[in-house]
């Protein structure tokens, strides 16, 4: 159900566990599409828990927050982030936004017709699992990221994300991204497992009868990301040749194709 203009490309990078590094992939996904000549921005869904500002050491005066209550205008808070890309950040300890009402959906709504067609990437860094305002957020989009690690935990809540996703939303494709693996191929390996229990238990209503899962790439464990984390920098920016930096290179290229593929 994406409100984005002809042209703009909504991403909603979600995950099913916090911990994940669902925001570091956004970010950094952002930044890989700059280099590739892209207009990119990101937004911090996460509306009551927000950290990408702290992320890229950026300092808002103002965030989404005021620009759902009308105190504030979109060009009045958006920010440009190192990398290249812009970024509209969201407040933190609103409990309001734990559940979502009419207005709330029309006044999100607003802001996603606004910024539809003034970038070519949309990209919504979500809170995590399965609360009303995280899947609203994920209907506006056109594709749906899922982060997961290698942890069965993690595993079993990309899974349980899958599946309502699949279910409330007929979603017939979901990518996946699994970051920290430690082991070449790990990633494609849980892809194709989880794949097998998504095909035996969720039925999405859709012609092919389940939901089809796109492996995007795997992230390795590395150092370099707590310690870019810990810095408040993108690792694209401080180690961009590293085995961490070309996997989101990598990620970010194949997103790209399949989404100008899809819209083709």
């Amino acid at each position: 159900m994406s409100t984005a203009r002809p042209g703009t490309h909504i991403v909603a990078i979600t995950s099913g566990k916090g911990g994940v590094g669902k925001s570091f992939v956004a970010a950094n996904l952002a930044a890989a599409l700059v280099l590739d000549g892209h207009r990119v921005l990101v937004m911090d869904a996460d509306l009551g828990l927000a950290n990408l500002d702290i992320i890229l050491d950026l300092k808002p005066t103002a965030t989404l927050h005021e620009v759902l209550m009308g105190s504030r205008r979109l060009d009045e808070v958006i920010l440009q982030a190192p990398g290249g890309f812009s970024v509209l950040p969201a407040g933190s300890g609103f409990a309001d936004y734990s559940k979502l009402n009419d207005d709330l959906r029309r006044r999100l709504r607003g802001v996603f017709d606004e910024l539809g067609g003034r970038y070519d990437y949309l990209l919504l860094d979500t809170g995590a699992g399965i609360a009303d305002v995280v899947l609203y957020v994920a209907s506006l989009a056109d594709e749906i990221v899922v982060v997961a690690t290698p942890e069965p935990t993690a595993m079993a809540d990309a899974y349980a994300m899958i599946k309502v996703l699949a279910m409330q939303q007929q979603r017939s494709q979901v990518h996946l991204v699994i970051n920290q693996v430690r082991r070449q191929g790990e990633g494609l390996t849980l892809t194709r497992q989880l794949q097998q229990v998504v095909d035996r238990f969720i039925d999405a209503g859709t012609p092919g009868g389940s939901v089809r899962l796109g492996f995007l790439g795997e992230i390795p464990h590395d150092e370099l990301v707590p310690q870019a984390v810990r810095s408040r920098r993108l690792l694209l920016e401080s180690s961009p040749g590293s085995a961490v930096g070309r996997s989101l290179i990598d990620i970010a290229g194949r997103l790209a194709r399949r989404l100008f593929a899809a819209a083709a």
